[in-house]
């Protein structure tokens, strides 16, 4: 990450509640066909969570602490606060000095932008504005959040915008935090009713909508120059598993997420296996 930040924009996506065995069978059904495009053989990495809501688990992911390969470690980290003894912080980590990554990148010369979904990110009072707090720029609106059919859709324009109004030389983090996967869902399968809720079908339906305009995303992060890009859950939900629904506690459904990153070259037609997709150990390096 040392050769990366200052010399390429950077993209993180959060899938907000993204469970990794819905997107894992989607990868390998083919549903999901953009994103699956960028993952390394097709497949999603397996990881786990650093929180089990979205409040706790981006705190630390703006700490540096993303999703942690779930293998037995230590993993080095991509970014790292200067932190004495730290045993994940390799020598291609990118060090930071401040308390979190959105700073220690803003102080590397990047413009932060946040554009919300969830509530702990719409800005409508105190808890709400923390997360985006932390960025120079940050937007939310009500047709970004949960409630909304076309939240993703509206955030990707959003985005488009915030790219297109930045001047050519400006370094760019791009954050966003997707809601279209988070209850409710239901909207997002053919057939389903609001009386019947959410299901592990809708999710799945909710995932499938996401891929459908990912590109756009994907294409304006890379419209100013090759761009590095993360795309993970942050927790993933129950849907009844073991008896339990929703997050916030511990249970494998909420823990195991799905995890990539990758690189996005710059006005390149990206067709699959163009790519060049960068293993955990070659990006602290």
């Amino acid at each position: 990450m040392t050769r990366i930040v200052g010399s390429h924009d950077l993209l993180l996506v959060t899938l907000d509640t993204l469970r990794h065995d819905v997107a894992a069978e989607l990868a390998a059904a083919g549903r999901i066909p953009n994103l699956a495009r960028h993952l390394p053989g097709g497949h999603w990495e397996e990881r786990h969570a650093p929180g089990s809501f979205t409040y706790a688990s981006h705190q630390a992911i703006f700490a540096g602490f993303l999703p942690t390969p779930a293998a037995p470690g230590p993993h080095p980290r991509l970014f790292a606060a200067r932190f004495a003894g730290s045993e994940t912080t390799a020598d291609g980590t990118f060090v930071y000095d401040t308390p979190d990554l959105v700073s220690g990148l803003a102080g590397a010369g990047y413009h932060t932008v946040c554009i919300g979904g969830v509530g702990f990110f719409n800005k409508q009072g105190p808890l709400g504005s923390v997360l985006p707090g932390l960025f120079h720029e940050s937007h939310w609106e009500t047709e970004f959040g949960v409630t909304s059919p076309t939240s993703f859709e509206a955030q990707v324009t959003r985005a488009e915008q915030v790219v297109r109004r930045l001047p050519a030389d400006q370094r760019l983090f791009l954050f966003v935090n997707v809601s279209a996967l988070h209850q409710p869902n239901w909207f997002h399968l053919p057939g389903a009713t609001r009386e019947a809720g959410d299901t592990r079908a809708t999710h799945a339906a909710a995932l499938e909508y996401v891929d459908r305009h990912i590109g756009r995303l994907f294409a304006a992060a890379s419209s100013r120059r090759r761009c590095f890009a993360i795309v993970c859950s942050d927790h993933g939900t129950a849907y009844g598993d073991g008896g339990y629904t929703g997050h916030r506690l511990g249970h494998e459904s909420v823990w195991t997420v799905p995890y990539t990153h990758f690189f996005l070259d710059h006005g390149q037609d990206r067709k699959p296996g163009q790519d060049q997709e960068l293993t955990p150990a070659e990006a602290t390096r």
